[in-house]
């Protein structure tokens, strides 16, 4: 079980496989490396592939105090630093994402390109919907706890018949979660931005939407436009996990953004 003392004392376990230039597989909130256990290992053919589980999640520590995506990223960034990577590959799911995007602007020297799936660089509820969404939420982990929450998710996650053992996998894996740390980290998200930073992002960026995330495609084509140098994917037939849904089409869509950022004398995305 590898792991990485941080210069807080925090401890981050991580996996790590394959060789070549460095990958680094970001999981969504409650979650844990096991998001990616479908795509770490056809990455990790030619490359690096380190998958942690951040501060509060999976198999990590879960210290008291206030979580939140700057502290997350900051993690990792000194994680990476620890482990000596650089020129990395940031893949990011959901609120693994955010944390991309965070080292995206914080760290520009340690991301060499970033993945967003199904996530975007803020998470200020503009719309009463959004504010009451995030309420109700927040409000069933502090009155029912992170099972119950995990019972009204899975369905969302995987809403097809033939997807019921991932719905009991969601469960069960969401549900395992400290109620007090789950509740921290969530909180930890609201409010969250780096919106007015993306012009400064300048590493190449690939966006990936599936076709049933909670948010909708043109939310991800108002950021994508604003980023440097950037596109945009959808992938069909999946939710808001994509990479346990549909691991292929995620796995195609990485591996020929890394090919192109990885290319001989490439220049910048024109716009």
């Amino acid at each position: 079980m590898p792991t990485s003392t941080l210069p807080d004392g925090v401890t981050l376990h991580f996996e790590a496989s394959g060789e070549g230039p460095p990958i680094l597989l970001l999981h969504g909130l409650g979650s844990s490396g096991s998001d990616w256990e479908a795509v770490a290992p056809r990455l990790s053919a030619h490359h690096r592939v380190v998958v942690p589980d951040a501060r509060g999640h999976g198999r990590s520590d879960k210290p008291a105090g206030a979580y939140g995506v700057a502290l997350f990223a900051r993690d990792i960034a000194a994680l990476c630093d620890g482990l000596g990577l650089s020129g990395v590959h940031v893949v990011g799911l959901s609120m693994g994402g955010m944390m991309g995007f965070q080292l995206a602007v914080d760290r520009p020297d340690l991301v060499r390109s970033l993945t967003v799936i199904n996530s975007g660089p803020d998470m200020v509820a503009r719309t009463l919907r959004r504010k009451l969404e995030f309420a109700a939420r927040l409000g069933v982990l502090r009155l029912l706890g992170p099972r119950a929450l995990a019972k009204r998710i899975a369905p969302r996650l995987f809403p097809k018949p033939e997807q019921e053992a991932l719905r009991r996998r969601a469960v069960e894996s969401l549900g395992a979660n400290a109620p007090d740390v789950y509740l921290r980290a969530t909180r930890g998200l609201a409010g969250w931005s780096v919106l007015d930073r993306l012009k400064d992002v300048a590493c190449p960026v690939l966006v990936l939407h599936s076709e049933r995330d909670y948010t909708p495609l043109s939310a991800k084509q108002a950021y994508t436009a604003l980023l440097p140098d950037a596109w945009l994917r959808v992938l069909t037939d999946s939710g808001h996990a994509a990479p346990v849904d549909q691991p292929g089409q995620v796995v195609d869509a990485v591996e020929g953004f890394l090919r192109e950022v990885e290319s001989p004398g490439r220049m910048a995305r024109p716009r």
